[in-house]
């Protein structure tokens, strides 16, 4: 940090000459003189500082004589030119640090560029005559050095200390090559005099300090409350101030802060507004993201994706929607989960962008709690991936941010109701865009999603495709677990997504990357019911014990809750879209903890918004929907049942199959007699690692048991080698005896159907290289997606969790003691005789009568024991039945078979029947999606 002169006293050097006193003398008198100096630059800058913009001719900046101050201070500092209608004192940011005056010095006249400037020695600041300047856009830069004249080559001679002074050199220059050279970094210039070296002695000036220092002294304003509510418009940083692109909006100028002491859904009763509205903007797109602890790169990664998409919106000159002034069309609304949980870093990156500023945000207003803070501003930068700073020449265009600070943590979906209910119903958007920090959409992603709803009027929601961060150059994909997720999601892109956007009705939306139409959304007006209200009950139901616990897991996936209620709303003919050029690319977990506590949440909440949707189908009945539309919703329904079913028995067919395939190897003709003892080990582990898994999931968090998990993982990658294994062996083996047994021929159909499909789908998509560099750690993981994480999500349904919990509130009021001044306790007690023996007798009566005794009501710690045994309850019901249901199918599979699995005789007709429906199961539904996907495809031929 640059030292403060102001601050430090001048230290003398003392030098050894035989004019010592004489010296003493003339130094006392330039000490005093200095001192002087000292006193009246301070009443200076504290008048510059209240009063910034105030010419330097209105006051007059008291000056002592010149002759008794020293020559550095009568020197005249430069002035620098940067944007439009600005001007800023070099001495205003360094001041040259002198360890003594020296009557001796050196000095050059200070050189001044541009037209028409001026330059009076009786004054101590000067401005120069505006001038417009044209062609010139500010952009973000590292600024020259500040002072024209520097002194180098200290050394040592004689008594004391010789400088030699030099010119102010081209980097000096107030020029535009000189001012905009560096585009990339902001940095505060650094101090053009030099005056310490390492060979002087530098003990007087103590440890440097570790960060900033912050200023003690604050002015304090009295401001006028808006409406009863507290809207403050503050200055933004001197820095930011030279690079805005327009000094006539005040967007850019002021930030403006608004604390709201209300509730999301009384922020327009209670005369809140924006500044959109206030300026009478229309908005056609508002983009919302949320985030919660991630960190500032995540932060940025998704923010600058934003950005550049509001660029090219900007670019569309054609379009009669977007052009040059799109970005007042889009606002970008930044809610953060807890003020004490966001990470220190992205509030930095908010500060640098002028959105952001420390110290205003305060946690009530008259005694009214703040429930959040809103900062308004129009920021002309970004902050890239990289955290370097971006200006207009990487096409950046000013971007309308409102960050919402919110005071407390109170999870995702009440971020959503503060931009659904708060914000929206000011802005009334067109259409809402839902992001989450870590996802950054490809740069005309958003007018792709913004498109889909353009062309078809009855488009109530669309998303894109989520593509997994696969790293710089596919490096993430040497990870087993990123790799299996990007072929995860590849397929789901590929074959589910494009199946349902078919049909109309795509069972969840990604909030990571999803829109809405913001008029499908709201809710009907005299009844108050709709998508939203069915959407925000969630964050009511996890804050109550008396709901049951099927609605509390339905509500774990409360984006499926909001799909379905848009697509079945009453009266109404929304539909959901898939858009394939929407692209957004997030990242996904990387560690087995983070992937098994993720999918607890999906798993368990898509299987009971899955029994909510079949349950409501009448909801879709009484739609506005047409009739063919209905009947092809009706369709997607048993299709989604029939997929219910079969996931329900994943852990008995999963391990079926293991055991029929190894125990097919055991057939003569394979010429291996001895694979039967392997294959009674590889059974024996199998069914270990089933125990172990449920012994994990119940007593352990995956945080704190991870080796034992990734333990679990690497056995079962090994159990899905050798189940691969035998697969293809009974392949070759069933495609050399389909002459002879059909069933066998049907079993190989089924088998080349399903896996073909898979490869004929991604060929069509034009997206094939997931099948080469994932695929392979998908079949080894697969066994662990099945066994591990369905179970760990079946073991613990009783975990609602969903960020942090409230602060506990007291039982009940019991009253307190109160100690007085003179140190005395007041009690209550009966002063008098009858009192007493009044009472005496009250307890002998009730001790004869033996009256009933009134039961207490229950203390919170009790309701919370009785909650827990609840929940712990019917998650032992829950997991009881799974486990019973997929026995029972392994029973009835495996007893009574023969050693040769599939390829026995008669008494093994019931294996392979089993096998035949199952592969059929997934052929078909393969095939569905195929179709499905193919239709999509041609679809997007035509523009449909």
């Amino acid at each position: 940090m640059p030292f403060n002169p102001f601050k430090v006293k001048p230290i003398p050097i003392h030098a050894h000459s035989p004019l010592q006193e004489q010296e003493d003398a003339d130094d006392n008198a330039d000490d005093n003189a200095v001192a002087q100096h000292l006193e009246e630059q301070v009443e200076y800058s504290e008048h510059r500082a209240s009063n910034p913009f105030e010419d330097e001719r209105e006051y007059a900046s008291p000056t002592s004589n010149p002759t008794s101050t020293p020559l550095s201070f009568q020197q005249t500092p430069a002035t620098h030119y940067v944007g439009h209608q600005h001007y800023q004192s070099a001495s205003d940011e360094h001041t040259p640090i002198f360890t003594h005056p020296q009557p001796s010095f050196q000095t050059s006249a200070p050189s001044y560029t541009g037209t028409s400037q001026s330059f009076d020695p009786s004054t101590d600041y000067q401005r120069t005559p505006y001038i417009q300047q044209q062609s010139i856009t500010p952009v973000p830069v590292s600024l020259p050095q500040a002072h024209p004249l520097s002194y180098s080559d200290i050394e040592k001679q004689g008594d004391g200390l010789s400088y030699q002074s030099r010119s102010p050199s081209p980097a000096d220059d107030d020029s535009y090559e000189g001012l905009y050279s560096k585009k990339e970094n902001i940095t505060s210039p650094a101090p053009a005099i030099t005056m310490l070296t390492p060979d002087m002695d530098t003990s007087h000036y103590g440890a440097p300090p570790e960060e900033r220092i912050r200023r003690r002294g604050k002015t304090k304003k009295k401001i006028a409350l808006t409406d009863g509510n507290l809207v403050v418009d503050l200055p933004i940083p001197s820095t930011l101030d030279k690079v805005i692109m327009r000094r006539d909006l005040d967007d850019m100028s002021k930030v403006r802060y608004t604390a709201v002491t209300c509730d999301p859904d009384h922020f327009e009763r209670n005369n809140f507004t924006l500044r959109q509205a206030l300026h009478n903007r229309r908005t056609e797109l508002a983009i919302c993201i949320t985030m919660y602890n991630e960190d500032e790169v995540l932060f940025c990664r998704t923010l600058y994706g934003v950005m550049k998409n509001i660029s090219h919106l900007c670019s569309r000159k054609n379009s009669n929607n977007w052009g040059a002034d799109a970005w007042t069309k889009v606002v970008v609304v930044i809610v953060a989960d807890g003020r004490t949980k966001v990470h220190p870093r992205v509030l930095d990156c908010l500060a640098s962008l002028g959105v952001y500023q420390e110290g205003v945000a305060k946690g009530a207003v008259n005694d009214q709690g703040v429930e959040a803070h809103l900062f308004e501003y129009t920021t002309s930068l970004a902050l890239g991936p990289d955290l370097k700073f971006k200006g207009p020449e990487k096409r950046i265009v000013p971007t309308q941010i409102i960050f919402c600070l919110k005071e407390k943590n109170a999870k995702k979906i009440n971020s959503h109701r503060w931009f659904f209910n708060a914000i929206c119903p000011i802005l009334q958007p067109n259409i809402c865009v839902l992001l989450d920090v870590g996802t950054r959409p490809h740069p005309k992603s958003i007018y792709h999603l913004w498109k889909a709803f353009d062309k078809n009027s009855n488009v109530g929601g669309a998303c894109g495709e989520i593509r997994a961060d696969t790293g710089k150059h596919g490096s993430a994909l040497l990870n087993p677990i990123v790799a299996s997720q990007n072929f995860e999601y590849k397929m789901s892109n590929i074959l589910d997504k494009p199946t349902e956007s078919i049909f109309g009705y795509i069972s969840v939306l990604p909030g990571a990357f999803s829109a809405y139409r913001y008029v499908a959304l709201k809710d009907d007006d005299h009844l108050g019911l709709g998508p939203l209200h069915s959407y925000f009950k969630g964050e009511t139901i996890h804050m109550s014990e008396d709901e049951s616990v099927f609605t509390r897991n339905m509500m774990l996936a409360e984006d499926r809750i909001l799909c379905f209620e848009l697509c079945a709303k009453r009266k109404e003919a929304w539909i959901l879209k898939y858009v394939k050029s929407a692209v957004g690319v997030t990242d996904v977990p990387d560690r087995v903890p983070e992937l098994i506590s993720q999918r607890r949440r999906w798993l368990n909440g898509s299987f009971f918004a899955a029994i909510y949707a079949l349950t409501h189908t009448k909801q879709i009945l009484n739609s506005g929907h047409s009739k063919p539309r209905k009947a092809w919703l009706l369709v997607e329904t048993f299709y989604a049942a029939i997929n219910l079913f079969f996931s329900w028995f994943a852990l008995g067919n999963f391990y079926c199959f293991f055991v029929v395939l190894t125990r097919a190897l055991e057939d003569p003709a394979f010429g291996v007699p001895d694979i039967k003892y392997f294959n009674v080990v590889a059974q024996a582990v199998y069914g270990a690692m089933i125990i172990a898994c449920f012994t994990f999931s119940m007593g352990n968090r995956p945080a704190g048991a991870s080796l034992k998990y990734t333990t679990v993982i690497c056995v079962f990658a090994m159990l899905s080698i050798y189940m691969i294994v035998a697969a293809i062996i009974c392949t070759v083996h069933v495609a050399q005896q389909s002459e002879h047994n059909s069933m066998y021929a049907q079993m190989l159909i089924s088998l080349i159907a399903t896996y073909g499909l898979w490869v004929a789908a991604s060929l069509i998509s034009l997206d094939p290289w997931h099948l080469f560099t994932s695929f392979p750690q998908y079949l080894l993981l697969a066994a662990s997606y099945i066994n591990v994480l369905t179970t760990f999500a079946f073991s613990n349904l009783h975990d609602l969790t969903w960020g942090t919990k409230g602060e506990t509130e007291p039982e009940k009021n019991t009253g307190k003691f109160k100690t007085s001044k003179d140190g005395t306790v007041e009690v209550e007690m009966y002063d008098n005789k009858p009192d007493l023996d009044g009472q005496y007798a009250e307890a002998l009566h009730k001790l004869r009568t033996k009256m009933p005794v009134p039961t207490p009501p229950p203390s919170s710690a009790d309701k919370e024991r009785q909650a827990a045994d609840y929940l712990a309850s019917f998650r032992s019901n829950v997991l009881l039945c799974w486990i019973l249901c997929n026995g029972a199918l392994i029973i009835l599979v495996l007893v009574g078979t023969g050693g040769n699995g599939a390829f026995g005789n008669n008494e093994n007709k019931k294996v392979q029947a089993y096998m035949l429906t199952i592969l059929a199961f997934v052929a078909i539904t393969s095939g569905i999606k195929f179709l499905g996907c193919a239709s999509y495809m041609i679809a997007s031929l035509f523009g449909m």
